[in-house]
């Protein structure tokens, strides 16, 4: 009798086991709600999240950044060796992986698609490959990492091993490499058309492009093809829609509309957390949102206390209680708390209204006087670190006419917000923007947002000769120790010199119908679909 229910009662646990930890199933379409279209789908070309949510499905890179982290794992490369002075990376690519369109991964596709980033390709492939062409407009990421002056030579040395070799040491490079800007394209999609590879993308990735209606959906399919064959894809389709309204979004999740809800109101999340059909996925946000000057033009440019006078004004904490309903915290540096280097002795801009007046006097525009209207760009569309780009806008606007400083909320459609804000206008003085971080290294925010210096496209266009130096330092160390004094002292004069003013560090909750299997939030931000499922 013993025996018997013991073997019920194993039968039972297995059972339930399998009800916990069932297998993957195949098939079905899961709608992606979010709240604006992308910009462009070639990767190396693009720097917004829209874009790149798409991109991480479509394309992959020679490295992969392991689930819920940015710890490194093999990708397209299945192995990879690096040189005793840090100067050459051979990267063992892996056979057998086929494009969309049907050609063949290999090492002369690496090379092409990272050689044609390059200002001056150097670049060798092996045996006959193709010839890169001239570029249309900068690859924003490349430059403003200063790629060109790193990177000296790509060469396949036979069909399945490409060389790097830089021209000087990179701490980051091997995290870079995992970035969406070093995806491996098709080059023969790409010389069909280069102008409209942008939008007829093709990669390696678990799902293919099938259609873009523009500011509506971006339909993907499963790619039977697709390498490993350990793993999925199990989705037959991926369907991105774009819902500009938060509260439209979240609504269309309750009905059943779509599947994951990005960027819902902070208030829905109360509503999400008694839905039965919903579950709530959720991680610390590894981002910052901050408002920036116009450094390309005075008095923004020279006025460092009027640049403060502006960050004391505003009541951030306020925001983040009342905007960001309390889900994320107050910045005071502009990488996040939870990345190695952060320096907490930094005391920020704590509201301070009194103080904000005596730096507006000491710039020569007391109670605002002389100022005039100014401008405050703000985004049309929700992002990670930013949940209302205009209702956020008109808290600060609000805030500033407390100090005598008149501004004006002004937005854009999302494309046309970048490009122009990317023009430095004259028309444009304060701006709203952000940052997910792409592979967990502070100069993925120090250097890449703020150092004008190193790049014309940095949109902060801020030029600090001792900040210049220690990002320049703080790439050719590869002492972590060392490596996060220099990210320290840094951050001082970040705060010294105000060059934009850090807002806020967001919670990222992306609510989903209980029906979705194996969604994993990123801290890079990255919407992975290959193991995703439907129950």
């Amino acid at each position: 009798m013993v025996k018997k229910l013991t073997i019920i009662t194993i039968l039972l646990m297995l059972v339930g086991a399998g009800t916990l930890f069932a297998a993957p199933k195949s098939g079905g379409t899961l709608v992606f709600g979010r709240g604006g279209d992308s910009v462009g789908l070639d990767p190396a070309y693009e720097t917004d999240g829209n874009s790149f949510m798409v991109c991480d499905n479509i394309y992959e890179a020679l490295v992969f950044y392991a689930d819920e982290s940015t710890a490194l794992e093999p990708g397209l490369a299945e192995s990879w060796d690096i040189s005793q002075d840090g100067l050459t990376y051979t990267f063992h690519l892996r056979k057998g992986v086929k494009f969309h369109d049907g050609t063949d991964f290999n090492a002369n596709a690496v090379v092409f698609s990272i050689g044609r980033m390059m200002k001056e390709p150097k670049v060798k492939y092996f045996g006959k490959g193709w010839e890169i062409p001239p570029q249309d407009r900068p690859p924003e990421y490349w430059v403003s990492m200063e790629m060109d002056d790193i990177l000296d030579s790509i060469t396949a040395t036979d069909d399945y091993t490409v060389v790097f070799k830089l021209k000087k040491v990179n701490a980051p490079f091997m995290a870079n490499m995992g970035m969406d800007f070093a995806d491996i394209i098709s080059p023969t999609a790409f010389l069909k058309n280069p102008k409209e590879f942008i939008r007829n993308p093709v990669g390696t990735g678990p799902f293919k492009f099938v259609r873009w209606v523009k500011d509506d959906r971006i339909v993907l399919e499963r790619f039977k093809d697709y390498w490993d064959k350990n793993a999925g894809p199990y989705l037959d389709k991926v369907i991105f829609r774009s819902i500009p309204e938060n509260s439209v979004r979240f609504l269309e999740l309750k009905t059943g509309n779509i599947h994951i809800c990005q960027f819902p109101n902070p208030q829905d999340i109360d509503l999400a957390k008694k839905d039965p059909n919903l579950i709530l996925p959720t991680q610390p946000g590894m981002n910052i949102g901050y408002l920036g000057f116009n450094l390309t033009k005075e008095p923004w440019k020279s006025k460092v206390a009027l640049r403060k006078a502006i960050a004391y004004a505003i009541k951030k904490k306020a925001i983040v209680d009342n905007l960001y309903q309390g889900l994320g915290q107050v910045a005071k540096n502009p990488i996040p708390p939870t990345m190695w280097g952060y320096n907490d002795e930094i005391p920020g801009y704590a509201y301070d209204l009194k103080k904000a007046k005596e730096l507006l006097e000491k710039a020569g525009y007391p109670g605002g006087k002389g100022l005039g209207e100014i401008t405050l760009w703000s985004m049309p569309v929700p992002r990670p670190y930013n949940p209302d780009g205009v209702k956020i806008g008109e808290a600060m606007a609000a805030d500033l006419a407390k100090a005598g400083i008149t501004a004006k909320v002004v937005t854009f459609e999302w494309g046309t917000y970048l490009k122009r804000q990317r023009e430095q206008p004259e028309d444009m003085d304060l701006f709203q923007l952000g940052w997910t971080g792409d592979n967990g290294d502070p100069d993925n925010f120090l250097a890449v947002l703020f150092d004008g210096l190193a790049s014309e496209a940095i949109r902060t266009q801020w030029k600090n000769e001792e900040y210049h130096r220690l990002m320049i330092q703080g790439r050719e160390t590869i002492d972590q120790k060392k490596r996060i004094e220099i990210y320290k002292k840094a951050q001082k004069i970040f705060f010294e010199e105000c060059p934009a003013i850090p807002i806020a560090h967001s919670t990222v909750i992306w609510p989903a119908h209980k029906s979705v299997q194996n969604f994993k939030l990123h801290p890079t931000g990255s919407v992975r679909m290959k193991n995703v499922w439907l129950k």
